[in-house]
């Protein structure tokens, strides 16, 4: 009867990292294993993993049996790595596998950026009838940089993101991408100007149109002043023009 040997399946952003995470895990050299490529990955035009390597490793026969890590103890091995990179922020124990693979994306496509900061998710503050937003804000020293010229950077980082997790889920998960709680206080900005903006369209009886705004931004506006029976609003203009007046209710 054939010895049956010890194997451990590994994935990781490329397959020479996937070859070392699972020496690591097995406590084994290079030379005491037999590595089999399942998937090479793929990577874009920006270099970062669309799709994850997959690999399998074969302990050879003249070095025993090791014994190949259970599932409590791998995951014990990725927590204490997460923790010792200072990128994951620390997370509620309930995080479900949509929020886990978005935080774990976005510190790997952090790191493959060069960029020291904590990732810490959640879900956005969306309506009833509408899919859950994974939302994931970064946090670290100085990162303004991210956030770009009207976002346009941190909007950038958001698509890059969601392409990723949908290679790796082959499924889209909403997301929404905060900078140091950019967003957050860009929204309670929006709010106000939205309110202004109607206290002035019902003092003088004239449509208001506010600067051309992203489409994330323009949805704020509307939901602001959806419920103020004064006042109308309506997106106008062509990309990347659009933006959206608000008109009196006659």
């Amino acid at each position: 009867m054939a010895e049956e040997k010890t194997t451990l399946e590994v994935i990781a952003p490329t397959v020479e990292e996937a070859v070392e995470k699972g020496l690591s895990e097995l406590g084994l050299t290079r030379d005491a294993v037999d590595v089999e490529v399942l998937d090479e990955g793929k990577r874009n035009l920006f270099r970062f993993a669309t799709r994850q390597a997959r690999v399998r490793l074969i302990v050879k026969a003249n070095f025993g049996h090791a014994e190949a890590p259970n599932a409590e103890s791998m995951t014990a091995a990725a927590d204490e790595k997460e923790a010792s990179s200072g990128q994951a922020a620390p997370q509620p124990a309930e995080l479900n596998a949509d929020q886990i693979i978005v935080r774990d994306t976005l510190v790997e496509l952090l790191a493959k950026m060069g960029i020291k900061a904590r990732v810490s998710v959640s879900y956005a503050e969306t309506e009833p009838e509408e899919k859950p937003v994974v939302q994931a804000n970064i946090e670290g020293d100085d990162l303004s940089y991210l956030i770009g010229r009207k976002a346009e950077t941190l909007n950038a980082l958001q698509y890059i993101l969601s392409l990723m997790v949908s290679h790796k889920t082959s499924y889209w998960i909403p997301i929404q991408v905060d900078v140091q709680h950019y967003r957050a206080r860009r929204q309670t900005e929006l709010q106000k100007l939205a309110r202004k903006a109607a206290d002035q369209v019902i003092a003088t009886g004239r449509k208001q149109c506010l600067e051309p705004m992203p489409a994330n931004e323009r949805r704020i506006i509307h939901m602001e002043l959806r419920n103020n029976e004064n006042v109308s609003t309506e997106s106008t203009g062509e990309e990347p023009n659009r933006k959206v007046c608000v008109f009196p209710n006659r």
